[in-house]
């Protein structure tokens, strides 16, 4: 147990010196919060008539800052691991944590509980941010249905898909790799399969298309997967990304 509490103290030492992943994580909060505020200023402008709200989903609004400020987050998972192998300095940490299982572990504990925090203040003070400048017309307050189920949702998603891609950056070693692969995915490439009749349904079974089904209030039609299976699918992806990163830190060479 000391060891492992050492460990991550170790770890969260570099979280807190290191100006990339303090960074990151603050633009992450901070993108989520101002973006959202600017797209419930634009919404409330734009929706005038109450029957253009047909089609208009507040809870999903409400995650539109969280949507680009989740770019943050993916480079803060993929920096925290994989920038220690191309600066060379993981020898260091090897040497002071030299039991790999233990080093691991704590590496995913503090990055893990580092976009656990800060996914709380992004998702909701970017959701009620949104909400307030869109105005009591089109908002949703915490007790309507869906709300809490969506925030709670929204914390566990943007903190499995951090530990998903600190996994894959454990196989991979690059940064450069490594977001060149996930930036694509998660933000271009899994919007235009979704969108592909005959491909969608494939699609969703992507680990950010299956669990951003939780920012919606009512999930979109041809989809087998709800709320909270769509966060189990994800779940999966994150244990077997970790699972592998674990394996490749415990039988490759530093």
């Amino acid at each position: 147990m000391t060891w492992i509490k050492s460990a991550v103290a170790f770890e969260w030492t570099k979280v807190r010196t290191l100006r990339p992943l303090l960074w990151s994580l603050v633009c992450y909060a901070a993108l989520s919060v101002a973006v959202g505020l600017l797209t419930g200023v634009f919404v409330g402008r734009t929706y005038t008539h109450k029957s253009e709200l047909s089609t208009f989903d507040p809870i999903s609004t409400g995650y539109s800052g969280l949507r680009l400020g989740m770019i943050a987050l993916v480079v803060f998972g993929v920096l925290i691991v994989s920038s220690e192998y191309s600066s060379g300095t993981i020898r260091n940490s090897l040497a002071a944590v030299p039991r790999r299982g233990v080093f691991y572990g704590a590496k995913m504990i503090t990055g893990g509980a580092a976009a656990l925090v800060f996914s709380l203040v992004a998702v909701v003070a970017g959701f009620f941010g949104t909400q307030a400048t869109m105005g009591a017309r089109l908002s949703v307050s915490l007790t309507d249905e869906g709300v809490l189920r969506s925030l709670f949702g929204a914390v566990l998603y943007t903190t499995l898909l951090c530990l998903f891609c600190m996994g894959l950056a454990s196989v991979l070693r690059s940064s450069a790799l490594t977001m060149g692969i996930l930036v694509p995915l998660f933000f271009t490439v899994s919007t235009i399969l979704s969108n592909i009749p005959g491909v969608e349904r494939v699609a969703q079974f992507l680990p950010d298309v299956a669990g951003g089904l939780v920012l919606y209030r009512d999930v979109p039609g041809n989809t087998v997967l709800n709320a909270w299976t769509g966060l189990g699918v994800l779940a999966l992806w994150t244990v077997a990304s970790v699972a592998v990163g674990y394996w490749a830190v415990r039988r490759r060479d530093a």
